[in-house]
């Protein structure tokens, strides 16, 4: 059995029994298909920042190269949250990269793609001679393989941060800010369940790598709040161990703006990824254990497409958000009660809504004697419990108000400087066999992910986020018109009407990629 040590510490024993049972994958892998001309060859490098302090588990630059018909190219993936704009990566990170890549290592600048987990972890400073030094390694193992496909159902560890109110409006789980009130909340939105996973396998049957794709923000974390390539790191790192250190997992991140983890907003017990990872890995096993092999030589087929997406004026919602703002603080109302008095008072006044300052028969013996000190009392209470508690909710909203205008701010600085009314942007199609799948460069969120293989009509079409560049969310329409009252519709550079365009190159290239 292989012992999985993810970080500093180890999975719930009942859970590790169970998910054990797997390793037996190393003999137990399907037969497979004669290789053909494609070759592959995997390299990595430790890039886990020094500077953040001691870390619960590595991060990692991850090379997987392919070589067919004389051209060579590489997906690299990389545990750091973005490749530009946000995030510890060096200044022109992509830009040098391929720059480097096509002079040492024979790849062409449109023969990459670099696709980041959107971990939250700090890498090493050294991070862009790590990464080359990654694909080196995997130019030096290059291997005839074949490949399979297949997929897993994961519906335990992800959720739709966004919530649909009585209203009408659309608001988000965050950390910045508190929650809506539950009597507030209609609906939740949809998550995306597949895990999508190629198998590349080498002439002897063996499994070479595991490339696997899932949309989820990986940022639940661990207790002692180190640095961590969270849920997706520790996915693979499970998936690695578990079959016998003889396969390299690839995460590719997927449609993940609006998927949280979990319970990533309970305050009441750790948060830890761990569990999260375990339960991704032993899907994404099974996926790759049942996978369907593909006959024949595998086609590679990598296609570059340049777009130009408009820039949205976010000057009229901030004009709003501002009116919200002041409005909110208006609202806010004189009392009397401060915190250390309206907590037991509002206890006493739920627990005993008629006779909440005294028992039952104080009130009756006052009755008789006709005084109302007590009802008299109840009824300030009352008034002051009301201001109190709105000016809660005034400050609760006010929270978010403040906190999207800051990025609706940033935004539109950027856009202004800019002096452009379009953003460019690069997508990329890889086909692998019938593997297919479409990047672009920003936090799609879920809802154009299941369009988008509703689309296709057919298996193994995937479309990723996070992919040679960043330019941060990229929010459907629809929640674009909700503009200011989430992080995905906030946290935007686009406008509305770019979903459109977008998605008419996304089918595009899928379709190129038959």
């Amino acid at each position: 059995m292989h012992r999985i040590q993810l970080g500093n510490g180890f999975c719930q024993p009942a859970f590790l029994a169970w998910i054990l049972l797997l390793a037996c994958l190393d003999s137990a892998w399907t037969p497979h298909a004669s290789a053909g001309s494609l070759r592959a060859g995997c390299g990595r490098s430790e890039i886990t920042g020094p500077q953040a302090g001691p870390a619960n588990d590595p991060l990692y630059a991850k090379a997987m190269v392919l070589e067919q018909d004389g051209q060579r190219y590489a997906i690299v993936t990389l545990d750091v949250v973005a490749l530009e704009r946000i995030g510890p990566l060096p200044r022109n990170f992509l830009a040098d990269l391929r720059k480097r890549l096509a002079e040492s290592c024979g790849i062409a600048p449109q023969h990459l793609l670099v696709n980041t987990s959107h971990c939250h972890g700090i890498c090493s400073p050294d991070v862009l001679d790590k990464t080359v030094a990654a694909v080196e390694q995997g130019i030096e193992q290059l291997e005839p393989v074949s490949i399979a496909i297949g997929k897993g159902d994961e519906q335990r560890i992800s959720e739709n941060r966004r919530l649909t109110t009585h209203d009408g409006r659309q608001v988000d789980v965050r950390h910045a800010y508190p929650l809506e009130p539950d009597s507030a909340i209609a609906a939740a939105g949809p998550i995306d369940p597949e895990v999508g996973v190629l198998r590349l396998d080498r002439a002897d049957g063996q499994p070479l790598a595991i490339l696997y794709t899932f949309a989820i923000h990986p940022i639940q974390g661990v207790p002692s709040g180190a640095n961590t390539a969270d849920l997706t790191g520790m996915a693979s790192t499970a998936i690695e161990q578990l079959s016998g250190g003889k396969l390299m997992a690839f995460f590719l991140q997927g449609c993940a703006g609006d998927i949280n983890p979990v319970l990533y907003k309970d305050v009441s017990l750790p948060r830890h990824a761990e569990l999260l990872g375990l339960q991704l890995a032993q899907t994404t096993l099974r996926a790759a254990w049942k996978a369907t092999l593909i006959e024949g030589e595998p086609k590679l087929r990598w296609v570059q497409l340049p777009l130009e997406l408009p820039r949205a004026d976010l000057a009229p919602t901030i004009a709003l958000l501002e009116e919200e703002r002041d409005r909110l603080v208006g609202s806010i109302q004189p009392g009397s009660m401060n915190f250390k008095g309206f907590l037991p008072t509002l206890l006493k006044h739920r627990l005993n809504p008629e006779f909440p300052s005294a028992d039952k028969g104080r009130y009756l013996r006052d009755q008789a004697l006709a005084i109302d000190d007590f009802p008299n009392l109840d009824q300030w209470q009352r008034q002051q419990l009301e201001r109190y508690q709105a000016n809660i909710d005034a400050m609760e909203r006010l929270t978010r108000v403040q906190t999207n205008l800051a990025l609706l701010k940033m935004h539109h600085g950027e856009n202004l400087e800019a002096n452009s009314r379009t953003i460019p942007v690069e997508l990329m199609g890889v086909g692998v066999g019938p593997w297919r799948m479409v990047t672009f460069p920003g936090e799609l969120t879920v809802e154009l992910g299941l369009a988008a293989k509703q689309r296709q009509g057919r298996p193994a079409s995937y479309l990723l986020g996070y992919t040679n560049g960043y330019i941060y969310y990229a929010p459907t329409d629809r929640q674009l018109s909700n503009r200011g009252g989430a992080q995905e519709d906030s946290d935007c550079l686009l406008a509305l009407g770019w979903q459109e365009p977008f998605e008419r190159a996304v089918d595009q290239l899928f379709g190129q990629l038959e």
